[in-house]
């Protein structure tokens, strides 16, 4: 049978989702937790890789098994197996023409930032620190540029190994509050650093760094050398995959 994965995870000690050799990462810890409950050495399959120091709400992974353990309650097998900072929040039997990866319709990842003056020792580890207030405004305007369906090179760093650089963004939303910023990308599929991208794009506009004409030169050209910096992954969290 097909099992389904909610997985939730801290990912400031790991390589990233996908195993490699010189590294620990998500997908070992998960695929070694398998193998404990069910002795069956297994690949689990996630919808996408994180790269490194990146977070999850809301991963989904998948795995084929054997196993007589009921479904819904293979999360608290695995759980036992599993370190502090990587939990599995949820599982269930699905089709097995369901694939974690290649079924997936869009998925919405978050950047969060902070105010203060100073690293504050209970937010560094998942947001990233600001010491003044951008213009969320011209950031809102900016960001209504990039949704919609577009050749998001300029957005991408060197080394990817996508077959386009096409992409579609459903909505970027952009929440202040009382003491930060968060901002929310949901897409079809994302380039490599491509939210970091975005983001650190769409506050050098909020400084008045960049106007927002520069954001449609970046669009029209691909000129990545335009935009904002690549910010931390330490800001970034998958917040949810939908099917």
């Amino acid at each position: 049978m097909r099992i389904k994965l909610t997985v939730s995870y801290d990912g400031t000690n790991y390589s990233g989702w996908q195993v490699q050799p010189n590294g620990v990462t998500i997908q070992e810890k998960l695929e070694e937790a398998v193998k404990a409950v069910t002795g069956e050495t297994v690949r689990v399959t996630g919808s996408g890789r994180t790269d490194a120091g990146v977070h999850a709400v809301g991963q989904i992974a998948h795995f084929d098994t054997k196993s007589s353990v009921p479904p819904e309650k293979f999360y608290k097998a695995l759980n036992v197996y599993l370190p502090e900072d990587i939990k599995v929040v949820k599982s269930e039997c699905v089709n097995d023409d369901f694939n974690a990866c290649i079924s997936a319709k869009k998925k919405t990842y978050a950047y969060s930032f902070y105010f203060s003056d100073v690293d504050l020792p209970l937010k560094e580890r998942f947001a990233v620190r600001i010491d003044r207030e951008p213009n969320v405004e011209l950031m809102k305007s900016a960001a209504k540029m990039l949704v919609g369906k577009h050749d998001f090179k300029a957005f991408c760093s060197s080394g990817s190994g996508a077959k386009t650089t096409v992409r579609t963004i459903y909505s970027i939303k952009i929440k202040p509050s009382i003491d930060g910023i968060g901002i929310f990308v949901c897409g079809n599929g994302f380039l490599y650093n491509m939210v970091r991208i975005i983001v650190g794009t769409l506050l050098k506009v909020g400084y008045g760094e960049m106007n927002i004409d520069g954001v449609k030169e970046m669009l029209l050209t691909g000129n990545r050398a335009i935009g904002g910096k690549t910010l931390p992954a330490k800001g970034l969290r998958l917040e949810k995959v939908e099917y």
